[in-house]
């Protein structure tokens, strides 16, 4: 998926490409979690489609539930969709900033092998 340290740095346009690549994979995973978000406050806690989704959002995006639980079975399903949403933010992150990581880390290796071949030892 990304270039080895002996290859050349990507041109600007298809590392625009691979940006948005990992745009939609990220944003796949975030639609995949509000989707099963939204179906658990549904058929565990019975709350309306809307409501179910705006408390899915709100714990994707950090924030918290809106609505107040009432069933068991709610509460167990917020708990662990709370564990379950600080994962995929982390891994959402990851997965957004991987490429320009990569691109700078690829970079600087790039500029330390071109000081070594002239020679430079200040490096």
């Amino acid at each position: 998926m990304f270039e080895h340290r002996s290859e050349p740095l990507l041109s600007k346009r298809e590392f625009v490409a691979r940006l948005l690549r990992h745009g939609g994979i990220a944003l796949g995973i975030v639609l995949g979690s509000l989707g099963l978000g939204m179906a658990g406050y549904h058929w565990a806690e019975g709350m309306p489609w809307i409501d179910a989704m705006l408390n899915s959002a709100m714990l994707l995006g950090g924030m918290g539930p809106v609505n107040e639980l009432h069933t068991m079975s709610g509460k167990l399903f917020a708990s662990a969709y709370a564990l379950f949403a600080g994962l995929v933010f982390l891994i959402v992150v990851g997965i957004m900033l991987a490429p320009a990581v990569h691109r700078l880390i690829h970079r600087f290796h790039l500029d330390s092998e071109s000081e070594r071949a002239n020679g430079d030892s200040s490096a």
